[in-house]
């Protein structure tokens, strides 16, 4: 304000338009108000390129900048955390993970984060959530009651002091007969069911939710003869209850379904994930998640996701049909749009919960925006890839770490016995193997991971395709091939 009031002459109330115009990044605005400034600066007698000079820091300045001591306390705020950060990481990461408590796409962004680190996140549990998230072992968070939705603070209170003044819960009964029921109604256990807590009660959820009706009434019954001082007619001690009933004999929900209830109460995944089973794909296909699906580029790029949300809608101006997306993966959430055209051509593949390769760009109008819309313009169900052959299974040998005895004929016999689409390629790499690390991301014991890192290999001198092998991509040929030839030397491989 100062700088417009003294070198353009405008007046307190016309320095104060351009600082909003700047505060609030209205571009057009900006620079309607910089170029009043320009012109009447130089009518004062300022050389042109030093007023432009300075609009243009303005401008720049406007986009994110802040005064030194704004600068030093941040400073200071980044090295305590990242120092806090380093030596106590997950008393660091379960502050953060409870200071977002409400907000999925942060949890989810944050519980990424804290297994890239190496630490396991739990799910909720009644016998050891608090609240909030809290650490609970060597390198393990626990979730934190206070991000199931219709769970209030009231009933986790009453949870915590049901089981701080006796022993763990055993069973469900023994939880509905030792919390308040008045703050803990079934729709609050029921939650609690669907997000995991009451895993460790015995039983899976199918069961307990089948269960919960006798269960609450049992202990209701209960808890009425503990608050009206009722005794057995003949006098004598209250008799031990008799032996709990069985659970209901009812199968378990699917995954699909055991998720979909986690989702509904949690806002995202705890226990697996829809892509968990095409985490090779993911790796290998995807060149950006929705972490990083709005940032503009003027390439194609593509995601591997689960489209959770389909809105179709009509444009006013042509009339025609096109869709928004919500698309998930293991990063959290970003939406996408799907224009008419395409739109023609993709409706009967895009469909709620389906796991797709989607292809697409930018428009050049949002090249500037924070959030740029991800169009779509091809999909690909994510199962057709192995189906095609698009996967393919590479064994990996070098001249410092050749292929074992008669491992060639090892190889060709399990492939034969494991018949399918997926070609079988030989990688020959110059120099030492890397060492044995395994790819980031993958899953516990899972044997569908993709190609090491490029730097943790030497390159690839020769690649070989086998003419008559072709097998079906699965763990249980990847485990037998890693026995055969070590863990080091199998990987899968994009083929197209």
């Amino acid at each position: 304000m100062r700088i417009a009031n003294v070198l353009g002459g405008f007046s307190l109330a016309e320095a104060d338009v351009l600082r909003k115009a700047v505060g609030k990044k209205d571009k057009e605005l900006i620079q309607q108000e910089l170029g009043r400034f320009v012109t009447r600066a130089v009518e004062r007698g300022h050389p042109l390129r030093v007023i432009e000079d300075i609009a243009a820091q303005i401008e720049t300045f406007g986009r994110y900048g802040f005064n030194k001591s704004h600068a030093v306390a941040y400073s200071v705020l980044s090295y305590r955390t990242a120092w806090l950060k380093t030596r106590y990481a997950p008393e660091f990461m379960s502050a953060l993970l409870s200071s977002e408590i409400g907000n999925s796409d942060k949890v989810v962004q944050y519980i990424n984060e804290a297994r890239e680190l190496g630490l396991e996140v739990l799910p909720p549990d009644v016998n050891e959530s608090g609240f909030k998230f809290t650490v609970v072992g060597e390198g393990r968070i626990r979730f934190g009651l206070g991000a199931i939705k219709n769970v209030g603070g009231s009933a986790i209170e009453s949870i915590i002091a049901g089981r701080e003044a006796g022993a763990p819960y055993r069973t469900l009964v023994d939880l509905c007969e030792r919390i308040d029921l008045r703050l803990c109604n079934k729709r609050v256990i029921e939650a609690l069911i669907d997000s995991g807590a009451c895993d460790s009660l015995g039983g899976h959820r199918a069961q307990l939710v089948a269960a919960l009706d006798h269960a609450f009434a049992e202990a209701q019954a209960r808890q009425a003869e503990r608050d009206s001082g009722q005794h057995p007619l003949f006098g004598g001690e209250t008799p031990a209850p008799g032996p709990r009933a069985p659970l209901p004999d009812v199968p378990p929900w699917s995954e699909h379904d055991r998720l979909a209830r986690e989702k509904a109460v949690l806002g995202f995944f705890i226990s697996g994930h829809p892509l968990a089973k095409y985490r090779a794909e993911v790796e290998l296909f995807g060149t950006r998640t929705t972490a990083t699906l709005g940032r503009w580029s003027d390439q194609r790029v593509r995601v591997a996701a689960v489209v959770t949300v389909v809105k179709r809608q009509i444009s006013k101006k042509s009339g025609a049909e096109y869709a928004r997306l919500v698309l998930e993966d293991f990063h959290g959430t970003a939406e996408a749009l799907v224009f008419p055209e395409a739109w023609a051509k993709l409706n009967e593949v895009i469909l709620p919960d389906r796991a797709l390769l989607l292809t697409g760009s930018y428009s050049a109008r949002d090249r500037d925006e924070e959030q740029a819309p991800f169009i779509v313009e091809t999909a690909q169900s994510l199962d057709e890839l192995r189906a095609k052959g698009a996967i393919g299974v590479a064994l990996v040998w070098s001249r410092a770490a050749p292929p074992p005895p008669d491992a060639a004929r090892a190889v060709a016999a399990l492939c034969a016995a494991h018949p399918g689409p997926a070609p079988v390629l030989v990688e020959w790499r110059d120099g030492a193997s890397g060492g044995g690390t395994t790819p980031a991301g993958g899953p516990p014991g899972s044997a569908a991971v993709a190609a090491p890192p490029a730097d943790a290999l030497p390159p690839i001198s020769a690649r070989l395709r086998s003419r008559s092998l072709r097998v079906a991509v699965a763990d249980e040929l990847l485990t037998a091939l890693r026995d055969v030839v070590g863990p080091d030397h199998v990987h899968l491989v994009r083929t197209t």
